[in-house]
């Protein structure tokens, strides 16, 4: 039984939401990649809301290249900037189904030198 590639990541991804779960201390830092953009997103689970999120959509980051390597690391370091705003030190990184690989990774890198702890 053959499957498209969406409902293969999509069932990755629901495999590992079975074990990641976001707090309001320890939000979950949900990762989405498009051929174009990437978006992520801190969502505390409990309360059910996103604290807060970054893309390659924003007019600052659109400048540059947005399917890049370079532009994923970006937008982690922004994440990883808005979330120390907000008072969060420490996040779970939800990879979304997609392998840790090339800008998932790049987005991980960007919040942790920004100061997030994983």
């Amino acid at each position: 039984m053959a499957r498209t590639r969406q409902e293969q990541r999509r069932r990755r991804h629901r495999r590992v939401r079975k074990l990641v779960m976001g707090t309001a201390d320890r939000p979950r830092l949900a990762v989405f990649r498009s051929n174009r953009h990437i978006y992520v997103q801190a969502v505390d689970d409990i309360a059910g809301r996103t604290l807060a999120s970054a893309s390659t959509v924003e007019p600052d980051q659109r400048a540059n290249a947005t399917g890049t390597v370079d532009a994923a690391k970006a937008v982690g370091q922004l994440i990883g900037a808005r979330l120390k705003e907000a008072g969060v030190s420490a996040a779970v990184f939800d990879r979304g189904g997609f392998q840790y690989h090339g800008r998932i990774a790049a987005v991980a890198d960007g919040a942790r030198a920004a100061g997030l702890e994983f």
